[in-house]
């Protein structure tokens, strides 16, 4: 199974989007954890969306095509679906 999922930082108030193959509390677990990167600049990252899905191609594709959207609102109407 591979998920796509968002974080937020109310410290930072940014979005992050992702794709793994790992569970989703161990993947924010490691964004959690001091590492160099964007999630490294905060600690208070939340799960806020996620997608599941069986093959990794659509699960990078759908990641791709969150991102792109390069839009706060779009993020936030997608959440609050």
């Amino acid at each position: 199974m591979f998920y796509v999922y968002i974080l937020y930082s109310k410290d930072t108030d940014k979005y992050y989007i992702g794709y793994t193959s790992l569970m989703l509390e161990e993947r924010l677990r490691r964004h959690l954890t001091s590492h160099k990167g964007f999630t490294g600049r905060a600690k208070d990252w939340q799960i806020v969306y996620f997608e599941s899905y069986e093959f990794k191609k659509d699960a990078i594709i759908r990641e791709q095509e969150i991102k792109n959207w390069k839009s706060r609102l779009k993020i936030i109407e997608l959440i609050s679906s």
